[in-house]
């Protein structure tokens, strides 16, 4: 098993920045399998897309990544799209038309790790078939877990619930400090990400934007500060920290359902350098225009000139 899996939605975002619009690839799952593909992993994603020019521009955008698109993904009767604000600050709101649905389990070599998150986890009528998947799958592999809401496209109740099911089939859940306030408000992130632990989580993270980030596991928690970086938009931020996360877990010889235990027990001092190497992923990913995730010799030249080690494939 030397293969990531991937599932979730993947659309076009309509990026409208100083009175002029742009067009690119996105999809908070799309952005993580095409940034574990650029680091040099093997990974498979499975989406619902259509056989449209917005389907062929996102197939395209997956090939050429390194990634590979599972059978039965272009199947939707349109490409979904998202329209996104940038304000001054850099950050975006997002506008959505998504379609999400899957159907059986794909013919895919049993993965390493399996990760999912965002509209994917909770949006009908796909949800229920992303859960019964990493199921299925979570007897060979890790699965990482970013719920990345987005509130005008869910039921809350609901979506707490299945955000929470998923947590507890989870190895490894990453969330920014705004996802959690929406699935509760009445208590602290850093409360929310110990309780996170308690349901089966071996590794909790917290993006924090400006402030860094922060992870629990069960030998205590540790914290990151945040990249000194021109912002240029932080469409996929939390996405490429997603990516970097996992990509350093996988150097560590930490996934897969085999190696729980160690993850499990994961010490302190490895914990903050991988969350080292998932800042550097996030900063290196905002300094550009939409979510384009860096590769291996971008993420190595970076690491060159901060007090990181390299970061070997």
């Amino acid at each position: 098993m030397t293969r990531g899996l991937v599932i979730g939605e993947a659309l076009i975002d309509i990026v409208e920045r100083d009175g002029q619009v742009h067009e690119y690839v996105g999809g908070s799952p799309l952005n993580v399998a095409v940034g574990l593909a650029r680091l040099g992993r093997d990974v498979d994603f499975l989406t619902h897309i259509g056989d449209d020019t917005a389907g062929q521009r996102i197939t395209e955008y997956i090939n050429s990544s390194g990634a590979q698109l599972v059978p039965g993904s272009i199947s939707a009767g349109r490409t979904s799209t998202a329209r996104v604000t940038v304000r001054e600050d850099g950050s975006a709101d997002y506008v959505f038309d998504v379609h999400w649905q899957l159907s059986g389990t794909p013919a895919v070599t049993p993965p390493l790790v399996v990760h999912t998150g965002s509209i994917a986890a909770v949006r009908e009528p796909g949800c229920p078939a992303v859960v019964a998947l990493i199921d299925t799958y979570r007897v060979s592999a890790t699965v990482t877990f970013d719920p990345n809401v987005r509130p005008g496209l869910v039921d809350p109740d609901r979506a707490r619930q299945r955000i929470r099911h998923l947590v507890e089939r989870s190895d490894v859940v990453k969330a920014s400090a705004e996802d959690l306030r929406w699935i509760d408000p009445n208590r602290p992130p850093e409360r929310i990400a110990q309780t996170w632990l308690t349901l089966g989580a071996s590794i909790v993270a917290v993006t924090r934007g400006e402030q860094g980030a922060m992870a629990v596991c069960a030998a205590g928690a540790t914290r990151v500060a945040a990249r000194p970086v021109r912002v240029v938009d932080t469409i996929g931020a939390g996405d490429a920290f997603m990516a970097g996360l996992i990509d350093a877990l996988w150097r560590l010889g930490l996934l897969g359902a085999g190696r729980r235990g160690e993850l499990r027990r994961i010490p302190l001092d490895t914990l903050t350098a991988a969350l080292e190497a998932a800042s550097l992923t996030s900063a290196l990913t905002v300094a550009r225009a939409g979510a384009d995730l860096p590769d291996r010799a971008a993420l190595a030249a970076a690491a060159a000139t901060t007090s990181l080690p390299a970061q070997p494939a």
